[in-house]
């Protein structure tokens, strides 16, 4: 079956105060059919955004996975706005340190300095990237980790000075085995654990696909965020959240139909 796909309406944004109950923030960072910005326009790929707050600047700034229908071009798109509700505006698409950027995320130390985390070499390796002090670009500071590994989908969290990355192994929309790996520093050796998926489906990521890792303020607990991608028509895919726990510090991700906060 082939894929059905939708031409990009932009990234949205929503709003929870307790995760439960959501509100529509509207488009934040919208396509824009006229513009002369190949990014933008409706026909192009519009994926995996995230935003961090720079405390330095004020500003709130989206990085995203800007790609060409044919996913050739690989670039990483930027944006910034006073809110996290936008609008956001678009600062252009490049190449991190001179890489091909594909599924992607940012990760914020608890210095202040924060990082691009994207798969590239055409997926068969993760770049980490150090930022700007203003977030909008990179340094030329990098480390090419799990080399010819073929992960994507890459989540990011630190813990008890721990850094861990969850991942996904490249079957286009089809679900697999879900892997993590563990490092003392972003920019140091990732030593990969295996599988932390527990239950009905483990192996094939409870036929989903990591995408954020949530630390709830101020405590010591983990929400792992996945799609669950509907290839047969991508605009009806939808999310999962489970708990992250931990057995003698091996992540384990457990399957829930409930889960309490």
């Amino acid at each position: 079956m082939g894929v059905l796909e939708a031409d990009a309406k932009g990234v949205s944004c929503y709003s929870s105060a307790d995760l439960v109950h959501w509100k529509f923030e509207g488009i934040v960072l919208p396509s824009v059919p006229q513009d002369s910005l190949p990014d933008l326009h409706p026909s192009q790929i519009m994926e995996r955004p995230k935003v961090l707050y720079n405390e330095k600047t004020g500003k709130f700034v989206l990085w995203l996975h800007i790609d060409s229908p044919d996913y050739e071009k690989g670039m990483a798109g930027v944006a910034v706005a006073d809110k996290p509700t936008g609008p956001f505006v678009y600062r252009g698409s490049f190449k991190p340190n001179g890489f091909d950027c594909r599924d992607q995320t940012l990760f914020k130390d608890t210095d202040g300095r924060a990082y691009h985390i994207c798969a590239t070499d055409w997926n068969e390796t993760l770049l980490v990237s150090l930022l700007t002090d203003d977030y909008t670009g990179t340094t030329g500071v990098y480390k090419r980790i799990l080399v010819h590994e073929k992960r994507e989908a890459p989540a990011v969290f630190k813990r008890k000075g721990k850094y861990y990355l969850l991942s996904s192994g490249c079957t286009g929309w089809d679900p697999n085995e879900a892997s993590y790996a563990v490092a003392d520093s972003l920019l140091g050796t990732w030593v990969a654990q295996g599988n932390p998926c527990s239950g009905p489906n483990a192996k094939k990521t409870f036929y989903a696909q990591s995408t954020f890792v949530l630390q709830l303020e101020g405590e010591d607990r983990y929400i792992a965020l996945f799609d669950r991608w509907n290839k047969k028509n991508l605009i009806h895919s939808t999310y999962i959240w489970l708990p992250v726990s931990f057995e003698k510090e091996k992540l384990v991700i457990t399957w829930k139909k409930r889960m309490m906060l």
